[in-house]
């Protein structure tokens, strides 16, 4: 007897199902880990929803000085991708000169760029230099970018690896 006071041969078939879901599971979420931090678009965009910057309005970066989610009634595609915007007038602004809004290296950590690696970058750590958006993994990851002189090296390095990555 099991303390549960099952018997053996009951605990058998319960065992033999949760290894079965965690079977049929693990796969499922090691793959959906993965696609968040790898990829190899052009442009980031959240495996789930297809949107770039994760839904944030890349204008709001400039405009507000940090994320703010964007709306699914304000989207624009552009570079192959569907961008969204928390409102229409920072719409107007991107489709003006989306070049000027959108993040440096196609939304991937710079840092990981420097480093010939690209990995998608978290939205909410950011900054804006020399009328750039740069997006990081981690505010680790955004001080060393920096420290190194970054922005001119990866300027160098991210043509090369963009003609790596899918269109």
């Amino acid at each position: 007897m099991l303390d549960s006071g099952r018997s053996v041969s009951q605990a058998r078939p319960f065992r033999a199902a949760i290894l079965a879901l965690a079977l049929a599971l693990g796969p499922a979420a090691a793959g959906a880990a993965q696609d968040y931090g790898l990829t190899t678009q052009r442009v980031v965009v959240d495996p789930l929803s297809g949107i770039a910057l994760f839904g944030y309005d890349p204008v709001a970066y400039f405009v507000d000085g940090k994320p703010v989610p964007g709306s699914p009634d304000h989207e624009w595609r552009w570079s192959g991708a569907t961008w969204r915007f928390a409102s229409a007038a920072n719409k107007a602004e991107f489709q003006r000169a989306p070049e000027s809004f959108a993040p440096a290296y196609g939304g991937y950590d710079a840092d990981a760029v420097l480093r010939r690696s690209p990995v998608a970058a978290d939205p909410s750590v950011f900054a804006v230099r020399d009328e750039r958006l740069f997006l990081f993994r981690s505010p680790e990851a955004r001080d060393a970018f920096f420290a190194t002189g970054g922005p001119a090296a990866a300027d160098q390095i991210w043509p090369g690896l963009l003609a790596e990555l899918s269109p």
